[in-house]
């Protein structure tokens, strides 16, 4: 059964972000909708780097780093808004870096991509590394692994999705039967992003839409979504997928969470159970 916290968060999300978030207001106001604050105070100073753009949350003692691509539909989020993620992990036994990315429509696809890229090829000459992402940070996460994979590079030890957005052109089947349960998204909104993100480029590109793309050869994958979620079957069918060209995948699905839920820790046991289990998969690989 959800807790009481999921339904009063989906409540909220419907009535105070959907609105804004579906681009009636515009792509600025909806980018600003995106920036969700959740309530509680800031989860701690953080360090940054003198070489990569982005913050650090760092365990008490780690063997591994784990690389965490935020989300924000390509064009809000910030690491900042991530700290409390990123400590979770980082008591976990995980070093944390939470990459600053170049966001749309100032920047289009692929800056996004090619700034997690530099980030990952920056940390991955230091220690071993896992990588996770939520949204359009999971979707990243694997445009990511297609790029390292395709140029010959080392890829991840393991990687953690939670609500991937791997299809840009939203045609699952999702999109539609989940139209209305939502808490957040509407097609529209899902149409407004990615044409702030991709401009001119094809939403079939595989660095864009990685769903589309080969999955041969990934590190095992774990992947988390809600069952009311527009991007349901972008989850749903990269395990698929991925599971037939031979790649480890654990899917969860989850009732009644909102969109992103795992920035919710501090008040909700899915959040809480979500980020333990993607604690305890990475624990099996990041080692080994």
């Amino acid at each position: 059964m959800a807790s009481l916290s999921a339904r009063l968060s989906r409540a909220s999300l419907r009535r105070y972000v959907r609105p804004r978030v579906n681009g009636e207001a515009g792509a600025e106001a909806a980018a600003r909708a995106l920036n969700l604050r959740w309530p509680w105070p800031p989860a701690g100073a953080a360090e940054a780097d003198p070489e990569i753009p982005g913050e650090w949350i760092r365990a008490r003692s780690a063997e591994a780093t784990l690389l965490y691509l935020h989300g924000g539909a390509f064009m809000a989020g910030a690491p900042r808004l991530y700290r409390s993620t990123a400590r979770y992990f980082a008591k976990a036994g995980f070093d944390v870096f939470t990459p600053a990315y170049r966001l749309a429509p100032e920047h289009r696809f692929p800056a996004a991509l090619d700034d997690v890229a530099a980030a990952y090829e920056g940390l991955a000459a230091r220690r071993p590394l896992v990588i996770a992402g939520d949204s359009a940070g999971g979707g990243l996460a694997l445009s990511l692994m297609l790029r390292l994979r395709a140029r010959g590079l080392p890829l991840p030890r393991a990687a953690a999705l939670f609500s991937p957005w791997t299809d840009l052109s939203a045609s699952g089947a999702s999109a539609r039967a989940n139209e209305g349960k939502d808490p957040i998204f509407t097609r529209r909104a899902l149409r407004l992003a990615a044409r702030q993100y991709l401009g001119e480029a094809s939403v079939r590109d595989p660095e864009a839409s990685p769903l589309l793309g080969d999955l041969s050869g990934l590190p095992p994958l774990l992947i988390h979504v809600g069952e009311d979620e527009l991007l349901l079957d972008d989850s749903r069918r990269l395990a698929e997928r991925a599971m037939a060209a031979g790649t480890a995948v654990e899917l969860t699905i989850f009732p009644v969470v909102p969109h992103g839920w795992q920035l919710g820790a501090a008040f909700m046991p899915e959040a809480r159970r979500s980020l333990r289990e993607a604690s305890e998969f990475f624990a099996r690989y990041a080692t080994g």
